[in-house]
């Protein structure tokens, strides 16, 4: 028997597990398909409080999990497949064999972002291909940039990413847009922003970095290349969330939903949620980490009221 259980890893859940270690839970963290979360595929982040001349993603996570370790953290290599929210003890499995009990969860699956399907793209990740504008815009001063998508995050991603590129280019296979009237318009009135409608990629160029992409006109045919050096994907993040479903509430698009924000309490009395798992807004790590300090307290404090 567990007192808590963290389902992920990221800066969410390495979070978690420090301040739990640290308040004597013995915690066991299972850290899912992508030890480390979304910072594992990028390179320097320069964003995160207390490195001066920043530090690589990997790194950065890596150093949280020893941290974390060091309190006395206990990991699993495994992917829970499946939950059982419905009396407690709650009741885990683990690659669909292994069944483990808890007293209280920590849940930080984060989210995935989406990508295009153009080959090669997750091999650039990092090196020219992004899904974060506020993570990586910076590495693209006077760069010509392109942006993929068509709702409000490609125009939010365009806009700004214009405080850096030489020029950003929107890339729609539509000609119609699923963003707002103000955000399309707010777009189409910066004089940094270009649009190619009708228009999918379908190569990336360069062998170590992305030096340019092969775009093709899909009414026309017509194929061409553009010189792109920073290409972002802002087509939408997908939450982890799918082993939860029906047993825990969750928005439309799958995010899980905090009854009473800022806490981060779900629907059940002992299940928290950290992270990108629970916030499509921020996406950052700082507040994931910050999430999973307080995901962390309040199942202390939570186990206490139940006397255990």
């Amino acid at each position: 028997m567990e007192k808590v259980i963290i389902i992920g890893s990221g800066p969410a859940g390495y979070t978690a597990a420090l301040y739990a270690s640290r308040a004597n839970l013995n915690p066991l963290l299972i850290d899912g398909p992508q030890p480390g979360g979304q910072l594992t595929t990028t390179t320097l982040v320069e964003n995160f409080p207390g490195f001066p001349a920043g530090i690589q993603g990997p790194e950065l996570m890596e150093n949280m999990k020893q941290q974390a370790a060091h309190f006395g953290t206990r990991y699993k290599t495994g992917f829970v497949t499946k939950v059982d929210f419905s009396k407690r003890p709650f009741k885990l499995w683990v690659d669909e064999t292994e069944v483990l009990e808890a007293e209280s969860i920590i849940i930080a699956t984060g989210a995935s972002a989406k990508y295009g399907g153009v080959p090669r793209e997750m091999e650039l990740v990092g090196h020219g291909v992004s899904a974060c504008a506020t993570c990586d815009g910076f590495f693209f001063k006077n760069q010509e940039i392109a942006v993929v998508g068509g709702g409000e995050s490609a125009m939010e991603e365009a806009s700004f990413l214009t405080k850096f590129g030489k020029s950003v280019t929107i890339i729609h296979r539509r000609e119609e847009f699923r963003a707002s009237k103000i955000m399309l318009e707010r777009a189409k009135a910066n004089p940094k922003i270009h649009w190619m409608m009708n228009t999918v990629i379908t190569e990336l160029l360069g062998k170590k970095e992305l030096e340019g992409i092969k775009i093709k006109n899909l009414k026309t045919n017509e194929q061409k290349q553009m010189p792109v050096t920073g290409l972002f994907f802002a087509i939408g993040h997908v939450p982890n969330t799918s082993i939860f479903k029906g047993q825990l509430n969750m928005d439309e698009v799958g995010y899980l939903s905090l009854p009473h924000p800022p806490k981060t309490i779900t629907n059940i009395p002992g299940v928290f949620a950290a992270g990108d798992v629970a916030d499509h807004y921020y996406r950052q790590a700082i507040s994931a980490a910050g999430m999973g300090c307080m995901a962390a307290i309040e199942a202390e404090r939570w186990l206490s009221e139940q006397g255990k």
